[in-house]
């Protein structure tokens, strides 16, 4: 007999989701985490990195008050109050994630590191938990990659950088993909010189037209980008680290004062006993189906630990799919086309659903419109001088919307509506529509969807209806 109806392991955004409605639906549910609540995402990702960005903005702004009439200054950084107020934005959002919350609500908590003995029964702090279902949210942590000496040098990963009370005078970035970038520009508007490493091109799960938009910004604001690089090799020189790299034979070598390794992440699979479970892996993570079950059918794994796209509302989603199945026995099926992600440099960079080149591989060149609108078009955007950008949509037939991707600022708000749009299977006449208010960024995104009718205009049969009509007076 089970003791418990859910028992989910790991306390990170997908965990407690599943836990927080399974106890409000009167579910007997045990939670059991190892490390800290909120995992990740509080405590050494989302929330912290952009408390840090934050910080860093006001820097900027300091800086850059000229054309407005107002005398720019070099700002002075007190890098231990930043690291402080980004610890003060962790421990306001805390308690939201608590042990002490989610035991009011009725789960059962345990802190201790969890293993299954066998499909159906495990162990964590010396209790024996038999459950009905079980839900793996363990998920992922820092990649090291395999580069000739970095494990013998001191270096930084997203769970480490934050507790850094230094500001660097040389911070080398290896990995130009989301963190990477987020971190360089932080800490080069907190006064840090930055060099990014990237083996391959910056960013590149977005659309190339918008992630050059970024990179030139990055690029202008003193941040070092090197694309394609091969790192041969990396040492310690007393305070300052080395890396060596290989330019087709010949050798360069760049100097600083920290490293920060930002170059893919690694489910978090080994230690729980999956083999004991019958539970299948991948160097990617855990199996699962469209469902998110695993190929134990008691066991669902949600978040990082499942692999595919790693963000902490696709996390949420995944557990929304579990308590649909689990609790009330629905299907569920998972999908990425209507998932959204930002990447929270300044300009922002947003996506959803497909990118221009996946679109004209799913539905053909002839298939697929491409609208555009930019950020220097929009007068809300002139009035506040934030003009690099622009809206890109990408739209089938019958004006069905496939993708959209925003660089600019509030990128990752202004996506909203067509993440929504995407969901809901809304068409493009619903945006082209909207009555929007003026002056607002949100106007690019009408702009951009009326330009799916900009022809309309110029066709004969359009021209010949109208002046048939106006015979009627």
């Amino acid at each position: 007999m089970a003791d418990h109806d859910l028992c989910i392991i790991g306390a990170g955004s997908g965990g407690l989701s599943v836990a927080a409605v399974a106890a409000q639906f009167g579910q007997k549910v045990v939670l059991i985490e190892k490390g800290e609540m909120g995992g990740d995402c509080l405590n050494t990702g989302c929330v912290p990195s952009k408390a840090l960005l934050a910080a860093a903005k006001q820097a900027h702004a300091m800086r850059k008050g000229a054309k407005f009439g107002i005398s720019p200054v070099e700002p002075e950084v007190d890098f231990k109050r930043v690291h402080a107020y980004v610890h003060e934005v962790i421990a306001t959002i805390a308690p939201i994630d608590s042990q002490d919350r989610f035991e009011k609500l009725g789960v059962k908590v345990i802190r201790a590191e969890a293993r299954f003995t066998s499909p159906d029964s495990v162990v964590a702090g010396g209790e024996t938990i038999r459950a009905r279902r079980y839900v793996i949210a363990t998920g992922s942590r820092a990649g090291i990659p395999p580069i000739p000496g970095l494990s013998d040098v001191a270096f930084f990963t997203n769970e480490t950088i934050f507790e850094n009370q230094v500001l660097p005078e040389h911070l080398i970035v290896i990995g130009g993909g989301p963190i990477g970038m987020e971190m360089a520009q932080a800490h080069r508007r907190l006064g840090a010189n930055v060099t990014v490493l990237e083996a391959f091109d910056p960013l590149s799960k977005d659309d190339p037209e918008l992630t050059r938009i970024v990179l030139a910004s990055l690029m202008a604001e003193g941040i070092d980008i090197l694309a394609r690089v091969k790192i041969a090799a990396i040492r310690q020189d007393g305070n300052k680290i080395e890396v060596t790299l290989d330019e087709k034979g010949k050798t360069r070598t760049l100097t600083g004062s920290h490293l920060l390794v930002a170059a893919g992440r690694k489910p978090n699979i080994e230690n729980l006993g999956l083999a004991e479970a019958g539970v299948a892996t991948t160097e990617r993570g855990v199996t699962v189906d469209a469902g998110m079950r695993t190929s134990n059918r008691k066991v669902y794994a949600i978040g990082d630990v499942a692999g595919g796209l790693q963000f902490t509302h696709v996390a949420g989603y995944h557990a929304k799919l579990v308590v649909k199945n689990a609790l009330f026995r629905l299907p569920a099926k998972y999908s990425t086309d209507h998932i959204p992600w930002v990447t929270y440099t300044d300009p922002e960079l947003a996506h959803v659903g497909l990118t221009e080149a996946e679109a004209r591989k799913r539905h053909g060149d002839g298939q697929i419109s491409v609208l555009r609108w930019p950020l220097h078009d929009n007068d809300r955007a002139v009035a506040e001088a934030t003009t690099s950008g622009l809206v890109k949509a990408i739209v089938g037939k019958g004006g069905k919307i496939l993708g959209a991707s925003i660089v600019g600022t509030s990128a990752g708000e202004l996506i909203a509506p067509w993440a929504l749009a995407i969901s809901s299977g809304l068409k493009i006449k619903a945006l082209a529509g909207a009555v929007l208010p003026y002056p607002t960024l949100g106007e690019i995104n009408k702009r951009a969807a009326i330009t799916y009718y900009a022809g309309l205009a110029t066709k004969p049969l359009v021209r010949t209806v109208i002046r048939l009509l106006a015979r009627f007076g």
